[in-house]
């Protein structure tokens, strides 16, 4: 590893493109720090980098960034949000912390390489692609050093955002669904995405505005036949084409979801960019350079595949039935104890309780299995919501215990019915940790 003296500071370190730059800058000697908002997930996923948490959302001053600026020589921009959780989001990240980011480094000679995206610029048909736009033109208009790195979608070995969706297409046993399947796509590989990084800071790539795109687009069809190849799933018999019409209620439940805290790659922002393409200008770069990006096949070669790829593709697949089951049948089984809370008082008054106390019980815990079926719909606390089943369903298994034990005559009975809920919450709340 050569040994280099500049400082990078990088925003959404622990990111997907984040991450992966990180370590890119790592190995080629580069000194690093990181930015974001969690400094929990920050160590799980680039342990032993140093780590500033830090909100963009805060960061709408050239002051603001003062302190975050010290000892640092550059700044790579690798943060991002698809679609407004909040009022002025977009706006808010992709440019004004960034224009606020740009006279704050003018003013202290610190470079900034910014991943921006392909087909950002104010006349983009989405706010995501217009915001992004403006935050470049910020950075152009600031006079600081400036590389801008708009990447096609990007391929890594890991999965987020469209690469996720490619994954679980692909899984879906003798069937390839597939939307909008004659959408242009140019794709860039992970390596490549950070290699015009590492080339921006050593000064082996001129300032300026690049798109980072294979030579070639193929439509989404043949992305996400090549991404099934690649993961090693049998060929799909059939190819189901879905109609167009059902793509902006599928969005707008997505964009629901979204507001639940589920980050889907369905939403109304990744729909239209797919349907208008993700395409740039490769011949900047290449004339740059002496070379081009990687093309997708190419790309996947450089990837290994596996048994761990495959079960995490049908692991993402399954995992909203899961959380919709587990949801349902908690609801459920709370709705139903409060319906039918006469017959339910009755075991526990036959056990010998007093009448008051066994309806108390009753709606104690039908109260609790409708929050926890709830609970489990809103992604901070889903995890947690898992986590509550499992302990609510063992303590049911023994107070069940206590009142009837005559249930153990045929010990399988009791197992039956507890042990599928047990582990699909469990497997749940692993998948939602990994998430």
């Amino acid at each position: 590893m050569a040994e280099n003296a500049m400082r990078v500071l990088v925003l959404g370190a622990y990111g997907f493109i984040g991450a992966e730059v990180v370590r890119a800058l790592q190995t080629a000697g580069f000194s690093m720090n990181g930015l974001g908002r969690s400094a929990g997930q920050a160590a799980r996923v680039l342990p032993g980098v140093p780590f500033v948490q830090g909100d963009l959302l805060q960061l709408s001053q050239p002051e603001d960034w003062a302190p975050l600026l010290q000892g640092v020589d550059a700044v790579v921009n690798c943060a991002g949000v698809l679609q407004d959780m909040s009022p002025g989001e977009l706006e808010m990240v992709h440019h004004t912390a960034i224009a606020a980011l740009g006279a704050a480094c003018a003013e202290r000679g610190i470079a900034v390489v910014q991943i921006s995206a392909a087909g950002a610029g104010p006349d983009a048909g989405t706010e995501f692609m217009r915001s992004k736009g403006r935050g470049d033109a910020a950075l152009r208009a600031s006079g600081v050093a400036a590389w801008i790195l708009k990447p096609g979608l990007v391929i890594g070995q890991n999965a987020y955002g469209g690469t996720r969706l490619l994954r679980m297409l692909a899984a879906v046993p003798l069937v390839q669904p597939v939307a909008l399947a004659d959408a242009q796509v140019q794709c860039i590989g992970m390596a490549d995405l950070a290699a015009a990084v590492t080339a921006a800071l050593r000064g082996d790539l001129p300032q300026g505005t690049y798109d980072l795109v294979e030579d070639q687009p193929l439509t989404l069809a043949e992305v996400l036949a090549e991404t099934r190849v690649w993961l090693g799933f049998a060929s799909a018999r059939w190819q189901l084409r879905l109609p167009d019409w059902l793509l902006p209620p599928v969005a707008g439940c997505a964009d629901l979801l979204g507001r639940l805290g589920w980050r889907s790659p369905l939403r109304t922002t990744a729909m239209a960019e797919i349907r208008s393409g993700v395409r740039g200008d490769p011949a900047p770069y290449r004339a740059a350079m002496g070379q081009g990006i990687a093309p997708l096949q190419t790309i996947y070669k450089s990837l290994s595949s596996g048994r761990a790829h495959r079960l995490d593709a049908r692991m993402a697949l399954l995992m909203p039935a899961a959380v919709t089951v587990l949801s349902l049948f908690w609801l459920a089984s709370g709705l139903i104890g409060l319906w039918q809370i006469k017959a339910a008082v009755a075991v526990l008054t036959d056990a010998g309780w007093g009448s008051l106390t066994a309806k108390a019980s009753v709606a104690f815990w039908s109260l609790a299995d409708i929050a926890m079926g709830l609970a489990i719909l809103w992604r901070p606390w889903a995890a947690r919501a898992c986590l509550g089943m499992v302990t609510v369903s063992l303590i049911y298994l023994g107070a069940a215990t206590a009142v009837t034990p005559q249930m153990w005559a045929d010990p399988l009975g009791p197992l039956v019915k507890v042990l599928p809920g047990l582990l699909l919450a469990l497997i749940t709340h692993q998948l939602l940790q990994e998430r």
